[in-house]
């Protein structure tokens, strides 16, 4: 032993996680300083924490939803709207807790017009709730950080 406290139940070191792979559901050990360095499940190779806004374009946008297993959050954003630049923060702050349960991306609406068409986004910011790889719910205008947990939460609840 190289002095770190171990759990009693399962022997992982206590500054290690073990987290699940939501794809293939193998446990993965995770130093705890290593969990924002993008870890790999060590089974099948799927990102095992998603813990910050992913960023994506028109090429990714179908991809980033149906790749993942779990609801998708998308802030539909531009680099001139006040409010987005209010809203973009809390994302930042918010991402962590949901990790691994729910993907939270962002789509720059100056960049990519094929998305802003196909979802008749007119207004900024725009959130678009995915689960099971459809649009569920679609929300315009600023959201506060508690109502924005709330669809997170309801989100993940009705799985």
């Amino acid at each position: 032993m190289n002095g770190l406290p171990v759990c009693g139940r399962c022997g992982a070191y206590l500054d290690e996680l073990i987290v699940s792979c939501l794809i293939c559901q193998s446990k993965n050990r995770i130093p705890d300083d290593k969990l924002h360095n993008r870890p790999l499940c060590g089974r099948c190779g799927a990102p095992l924490y998603q813990g910050y806004v992913l960023d994506i374009s028109d090429k990714t946008f179908d991809n980033e939803i149906n790749s993942f297993p779990g609801p998708v959050f998308i802030c539909c954003w531009a680099p001139w709207c006040i409010s987005c630049r209010i809203v973009l923060p809390i994302l930042d702050e918010i991402a962590p807790r949901y990790a691994g349960g729910v993907k939270i991306a962002k789509v720059n609406v100056d960049e990519n017009l094929r998305t802003v068409s196909q979802y008749s986004i007119s207004n900024t910011p725009t959130f678009l709730l995915f689960r099971n790889r459809r649009l569920i719910n679609k929300l315009t205008g600023a959201l506060t950080k508690k109502e924005m947990e709330q669809h997170l939460k309801s989100l993940v609840k009705k799985q």
